[in-house]
């Protein structure tokens, strides 16, 4: 490879840089260190180059704690590493030496460490306890297994559970639940009878199937009150309503009949025959009492159109076109108190579906996937406890290491970087090690976000002097 093909394809904080003085900061376990990079470019190799450089460096195998997401690819990483120690335990030192110096060592490895990296295998087999690398569920799990009693208490969690690495058998469970409390509550059948009347069994279905999914965030997002003011009231978008208990009712009022009658008239007088039939419909719409006639009579398509275009030259029709946008503004609150009533509707559903979910685990002793990550982010956030599980998480953990960051979700990242917090400026931080491509997430549907990348490499830099 030419000089200019090496300096081109390597990159330290946006500028160009030799091969071997970006991975002397990569493989470097004493520094935090953030590497974007597409398929196939060894990252993988990257993050086990670091667990040897810090076990060359001392760190004790169980001190390391690497995360992958998937079982697969974290018994890969274990396989390489261990190929990789086997393969040094009987190396000469030209071989050794070059192995470093790929890793970036940058200054002549000395003879006691080349006798410590070819030791390294039989070292840790002594320890009996080899490096963590682990899937970010087990690390939870193992997680919550340290957590005091009571806080699981206090999440709804019970103590003695079975954990569901695939939640469809539970979920499968609960629709019969549901669909039983439902029948039974009066104001919960009713509320799902307006729903499949407004907008179909099946979308309303939908929309309860993708609140069963995304329970983590309806939960997240409940104490705050995200979900019930995620539409507007009709009196917040339109002020000019507020006095009104339903926005209908505004045309009914006395400023707004007035209106209209004047509206009437000024078409019923004009000489053009298009003006009159929309006057005389109005003013039968008016007569009756018929709010879907009113707005027929003014606009096109059944009143869910256009203004209708009455002729300018006619009398009063500054009187017509005040009314018309009245209605305008009428119509449009209408379709947003529509909207917010099936909102409040269907979060009133979500809400017992999601309680009905959480009621099926405790009864079965389950705790799924999203419950880990769940706890994880309570536990490492809340004051109460989180000293008290940083210290026996700084006792054992010295180089944290994440592969495939980029399908990380903000959830397990949350979690994440609240335990590292605990380190930011502090001398005793660990080396941070994380590595992945954001255009290449492929977990979207487990709620992975590349922008948490993004958040990452911020932290990292800002937070650890990365």
């Amino acid at each position: 490879m030419s000089d200019m093909a090496d300096t081109a394809a390597y990159e330290i904080n946006g500028r160009h840089a030799a091969r071997a003085d970006f991975y002397a900061i990569a493989c470097d376990p004493r520094r935090s260190v953030v590497v974007e990079a597409c398929a196939g470019a060894g990252k993988t190799w990257m993050l086990v180059s670091r667990m040897v450089r810090a076990l060359l460096d001392g760190a004790a195998p169980h001190e390391i704690l690497a995360i992958t997401f998937t079982k697969k690819a974290a018994g890969q990483m274990r396989e390489r590493l261990l190929l990789w120690l086997k393969t040094y335990a009987h190396a000469d030192d030209a071989t050794l030496r070059r192995e470093l110096v790929l890793r970036g060592l940058h200054a002549e490895p000395s003879a006691a460490q080349l006798a410590t990296l070819r030791g390294l295998h039989s070292a840790m087999l002594i320890a009996g306890r080899p490096v963590q690398v682990r899937t970010f569920h087990s690390w939870f799990a193992a997680l919550l297994r340290a957590a005091p009693l009571a806080e699981l208490h206090r999440m709804g969690l019970p103590t003695h559970y079975e954990l569901l690495e695939n939640d469809a058998k539970a979920i499968a469970l609960v629709w019969r639940r549901f669909q039983t409390r439902v029948a039974q509550d009066a104001a919960a059948r009713a509320d799902y009878l307006d729903a499949v009347a407004a907008h179909g069994r099946h979308n309303t279905e939908a929309a309860l199937e993708a609140a069963i999914n995304k329970r983590t965030e309806f939960a997240l997002a409940e104490p705050y009150g995200v979900v019930d003011d995620s539409v507007q009231h009709f009196t917040q978008q339109f002020p000019a309503l507020a006095q009104w208990q339903q926005p209908q009712d505004r045309i009914f009022g006395a400023a707004a009949q007035e209106l209209l009658w004047a509206s009437a008239k000024a078409l019923g007088s004009s000489p053009y025959k298009v003006c009159v039939e929309a006057g005389s419909a109005l003013e039968g719409a008016l007569t009756g009492h018929d709010i879907a006639a009113v707005m027929d009579a003014l606009f096109t398509d059944k009143g869910k159109g256009a203004p209708r275009k009455l002729n300018e030259k006619t009398a009063g029709i500054e009187t017509v076109r005040q009314a018309q946008a009245l209605l305008a503004e009428t119509r449009d609150a209408i379709a947003q108190h529509e909207a917010w009533l099936h909102q409040q509707r269907m979060a009133r559903l979500c809400r017992g579906l999601v309680l009905d979910y959480a009621a099926l685990k405790r009864e079965r002793g389950w705790i799924d996937m999203a419950d880990l990550e769940l706890a994880a982010q309570r536990l490492l956030t809340d004051e109460r406890i989180s000293g008290w599980l940083q210290e026996r998480l700084d006792a054992r953990i010295k180089h944290l290491l994440i592969d495939e960051f980029q399908d990380t979700s903000p959830l397990q990242w949350q979690a994440l970087s609240a335990w590292l917090q605990g380190y930011a400026g502090a001398g005793s931080k660990p080396g941070v090690f994380i590595v992945g491509d954001p255009k290449q997430s492929i977990y979207r549907f487990r709620r992975a976000e590349p922008q948490v990348f993004r958040a990452a490499k911020e932290f990292v830099r800002h937070a650890l002097q990365g």
